[in-house]
């Protein structure tokens, strides 16, 4: 066995249905009184935030205020204006509920204040498991790794997703998947993140599928929940290689959702280290139902299951973008398998706009 070495993340998980019942002992864990509570900007209705707050209220904690507000890709005018406010209302802890989104900009107030954070996820991205950090400034996203980004404590109950849509179950959990994939290439790759890897690309393979067969299978749901922690741990423990410098340009330079744009480029990306894997394509395949021993094929057959949208021009990228993408990737590079080619890299993005199923040519 190869040498390696492995840092473990001390995040504390709590999993299962009507977990959110102890989010006022987790609170008190922290020694914490005063809660702010996150949500998405537009959040309404019966909100996240106000479910949240009535959980507190019964437990006789007054939260400090709701802030929904958070945006995809984290820019930093918005934290800014949850910071004020977060100040202002002399919060003493962060709670942030909702998807990717929402997460980020908890990690960005926990690391900027030093509060304690606390997560409960309602998306599949497994961000709430990584001590990293992704903002947009200037159209530019960036990202930074920082021991203390990591939420304190994460609390997963599969009756806060039942109302999720199915299609933002199936890209929040193929983003999951792309954190495992590219976890078994990193320059850090070891055996226990693979181990972990697998089980959650497994899990999320069969857990999608069922979900969008019949979407109110909350163990299906509660599957999902799972493997996207498993994917996440694998992001949290691993170094980012050439799809999330992808994602990452695509997002943060044109606008582009975030999880969509992981869909979109996962098989596309793989198709293009392949040559350089074969090892770590051999072990994806064994975990992708309808492989038959090609792990992009895999991929191409998950995402023709789960019916998502496959090109990133029906998110809006024009095709003279294919371009500016290609020269801001071929930038700033991160540690990858294969050297980044730039013809390569262009085919790679203009497959992706297209929507052309992967194929392993590039």
């Amino acid at each position: 066995m190869n040498s390696f070495e492995y840092n473990i993340n001390p995040s504390r998980v709590v999993f299962g249905s009507k977990s959110i019942n102890k989010l006022p002992d987790e609170i008190k864990r922290l020694e914490s009184s005063s809660p702010i509570i996150l949500t998405s900007k537009g959040n309404s209705g019966e909100s996240h935030g106000e479910l949240l707050a009535k959980v507190l209220e019964d437990a006789s904690i007054t939260p400090a205020g709701i802030l929904n507000m958070a945006v995809m890709h984290t820019p930093t005018s918005v934290t800014e204006q949850a910071l004020h406010s977060l100040k202002s209302q002399d919060a003493d802890c962060i709670i942030s509920i909702g998807g990717g989104s929402v997460v980020g900009l908890g990690k960005a107030l926990s690391i900027r204040t030093g509060l304690k954070h606390i997560c409960l996820p309602t998306t599949y991205s497994g961000s709430e498991m990584t001590p990293i950090l992704g903002e947009t400034d200037n159209g530019k996203k960036v990202t930074r790794s920082d021991p203390n980004i990591l939420p304190d404590t994460v609390i997963y109950d599969v009756d806060l997703t039942l109302s999720l849509p199915v299609t933002i179950c199936s890209t929040s959990g193929v983003n999951a998947i792309a954190h495992a994939v590219e976890s078994l290439y990193a320059k850090n790759a070891n055996p226990i993140t693979n181990m972990l890897a697998l089980e959650g690309v497994k899990t999320l393979a069969e857990a999608l599928p069922a979900i969008v067969q019949d979407p109110t299978d909350r163990s299906a749901r509660e599957k999902a929940q799972y493997g996207a922690w498993l994917c996440g741990v694998c992001l949290g423990s691993s170094a980012m290689a050439l799809h999330h410098k992808l994602c990452h340009t695509l997002g943060g330079s044109f606008g582009l959702p975030h999880a969509e744009t992981h869909t979109i480029v996962l098989p596309h990306a793989l198709s293009y280290n392949a040559p350089a894997i074969p090892e770590q394509m051999e072990k994806l395949a064994s975990v992708l139902p309808g492989s038959e021993g090609d792990a992009i094929e895999g991929l191409n057959v998950l995402l023709e299951k789960l019916g998502v949208s496959r090109a990133l021009k029906d998110y809006g990228m024009e095709e003279e973008d294919v371009d500016k993408a290609t020269e801001i990737a071929m930038g700033v590079q991160y540690a990858n398998p294969r050297a980044m080619e730039k013809d390569g890299i262009r085919e790679l993005i203009r497959r992706a706009w297209a929507g052309e199923a992967a194929r392993a040519d590039l």
